[in-house]
Parts: C-alpha cells; structure tokens; sequence
C-alpha cells in the first residue's frame, strides 16, 4: 500500500462527495491486497460501502426528524394484552399497503391501551421501509402552528411535516381549541390531504370532536378529508401502565 497514492486517492473521493469512501479506503484496499482480488471486485465493495452508509445516514437523520417520543417497535407490542388487534389485523398494518394508498389510521380508546405505543411502532416500521414519518402531539402541534409565522423552527417542522410520508397525531381533541387554532389545525389537514397518510390517536370518537372544535363547518370538512380513507381501529382494556406500574413498598 503507496501512503501517497492511499492520501491522493482519498483526497479525489472527497472532491467527488464520496467522504465515507475515503475514511474507509485504507481498511478496503488492505482486504483487497489480502485477498488478491480482482480490481472489479475492489470497486465493487467500495461502491458497496460508499452506498450502504448513505443509507444508514439517510436513515439517522429521518429518525431525528421523525421525533419519536420513545422507541418501540410493533413486535414490542403484546397482543395478549389487547384482544381488540388481532395478529393477521398487525400483519395487515406492518405491509403498508394502506400507506400506499394513503389511507389514515385512527387509534381510539382509553389512555394506558397501548394507542401511542402502536403509532410510533407503525411510524418505524414505515421509516425503515424508506418512508419519511413525522410525529407531533396535539398540543405541540397547535402551539407550532401558531408560531409558524414568527418561528424559524415552527416553519421547518411544519415543512417537514407538509413534506412527509406519514404524519403521526397524538392525543388528539384532548382539549378545547379556539376557532383560529382549529382553523389552522383544518388547512393542515387540507394541505395533507390527497398527499400523505395520517396516524391518529385519541381518547374521544370523532363525532366527540365537534364540541372540541366548536364550529360545525370546519368539524365537517375536517372529518369529511379525515374519514374519507380511514380505519378506526377501537382499543380497549385497562391501563397498561396502571396494571403494571412499580411501586416503591414490598
């Protein structure tokens, strides 16, 4: 192995944007000299490399952005526990055909059911498929609109949002809005629609959500782009975090 030639070559990958090639160069071009192959071989398993960190980098800076609240994934979630989801209903969800055909997912029921932990698992499910995912409370979600027109950070995550795949609203209607916050929260909906799935989850049926909201006329068109692809899946049970929390007595 030439130092020169080694230092000369990584500097051409750098100037080609091929920077993870270039870090690994050394290491590749020892296992070539150790296994004497060819220089087809060579290049080939440094295009591999050079393509298989774009991804995994790709992928770290999708996770960030989705902003998941927690990691877990749907094979975490126990099924024993929430008859209400069968395991060929889990299998139907994990193929994302229904993100293809941008249809929305609305989880119903109590707090502690497992609806968060069921969005966030179909959000990296849909993340590892290559998809972009956003996850966003209620509460956050209106303070940023909101702030849109005054906050550089609320407009990139609105861009995001406005951008992506799939777009995770949690606990949704757990409070009252005001008619100008539920007028923006109805131009989001508007400017998703047609454009990118929605995973809702909420502790109230949609037809509860017309006292939230306080107007029927914007209660109507945000239901009619809501449900006109959706499946509600109801959830029901006890609590998993009361039936399983600690306590701190023997």
């Amino acid at each position: 192995m030439n130092p020169s030639s080694l230092a000369k070559s990584q500097e051409l990958l750098r100037s080609l944007r091929l920077k993870e090639s270039a870090e690994q160069l050394p290491v590749i071009v020892k296992e070539a000299e150790e296994s004497e192959c060819s220089y087809l071989t060579f290049l080939t398993h440094l295009l591999e490399y050079e393509k298989k960190r774009r991804e995994e980098k790709q992928l770290e800076k999708r996770l960030k952005w989705a902003a998941f609240p927690f990691h877990k994934t749907l094979d975490e979630f126990d099924l024993k526990e929430q008859q209400s989801l069968s395991k060929k209903h889990m299998n139907q969800l994990k193929e994302m055909i229904w993100l293809e055909q941008m249809y929305n997912i609305i989880f119903l029921g109590p707090p502690g059911v497992g609806k968060t932990h069921l969005a966030v698992g179909l959000g990296l499910e849909a993340l590892y498929q290559g998809y972009k995912v956003m996850f966003i409370t209620m509460g956050e979600l209106i303070q940023t609109l909101k702030t849109e027109e005054i906050s550089r950070k609320s407009q990139t995550k609105l861009k995001r949002i406005r951008k992506a795949d799939l777009v995770i609203i949690d606990d949704l209607m757990f409070m009252a809005i005001n008619q100008n916050e539920a007028n923006l929260f109805f131009h989001l909906i508007n400017d998703l629609y047609n454009n990118a799935s929605i995973i809702l989850t909420s502790n109230k049926a949609p037809k509860e959500w017309g006292e939230l909201l306080g107007d029927p006329a914007i209660t109507t068109a945000l239901l009619d782009r809501i449900l006109h692809r959706a499946e509600i899946i109801h959830l029901n049970g006890d609590s998993y975090r009361m039936k399983y929390r600690s306590t701190i007595f023997n």
